[in-house]
């Protein structure tokens, strides 16, 4: 007698249970983009491929110096002309010059970690210059002399009148001027 049916039941066995197929997986062969089996490599996240690797990192330390000093001389020109319409300094203005100046070294630079030190430094000049450019400014107004006069023969008379118009909060914004410019760069480097 030839029947088609499959054995009966030992005892204690499930009646709904089958044989597992060769190689130990009870669900049959694994679909494309499944699980990896046991003894198996991952392939991928779920089936998809892993990531592409991130582009490498812009590393341009003087391409971004370079840049940073760009950007000091300009800020340094409109920070003083500032100080020159309003006839005293903003402190808000020099923590925007090292911001500035912070933004674009991280920006050109890229991650190289000496870039937001020079960053500081060059915040710090640049408050400087920005502050010793308005004070010749408001003397060429007061003096009648030229602006590159006051700058380049009469050096001390300016220097003199910046120390004379510096006081403790001029000290409090080169300070935040140079720790603005010091995590911008930092932040935009990522």
């Amino acid at each position: 007698m030839s029947q088609s049916y499959p054995p009966p039941p030992q005892q204690g066995a499930n009646p709904y249970g089958q044989q597992p197929p060769q190689g130990g997986n009870p669900f049959g062969q694994p679909q494309p983009g499944g699980f990896p089996q046991q003894g198996q490599q991952p392939g991928g996240f779920g089936g998809y491929p892993p990531p592409a690797p991130l582009p490498p990192a812009r590393e341009n330390m003087g391409l971004g110096i370079l840049a940073g000093v760009v950007v000091m001389l300009a800020a340094a020109a409109a920070y003083g002309g500032i100080i020159r319409l309003t006839e005293h300094e903003i402190g808000y203005a020099a923590v925007g010059v090292g911001a500035l100046i912070g933004l674009v070294i991280g920006k050109v630079g890229g991650r190289n970690a000496a870039l937001p030190v020079f960053a500081a430094v060059l915040a710090l000049a640049g408050i400087f210059l920005g502050q010793y450019f308005g004070e010749a400014l408001i003397g060429a107004k007061l003096s009648g002399l030229s602006v590159t006069d006051l700058i380049f023969d009469h050096t001390k008379l300016v220097f003199d009148a910046w120390k004379a118009d510096s006081d403790v909060l001029s000290v409090l914004f080169f300070a935040f001027g140079a720790v603005a410019a010091f995590g911008g760069a930092k932040r935009v480097a990522g």
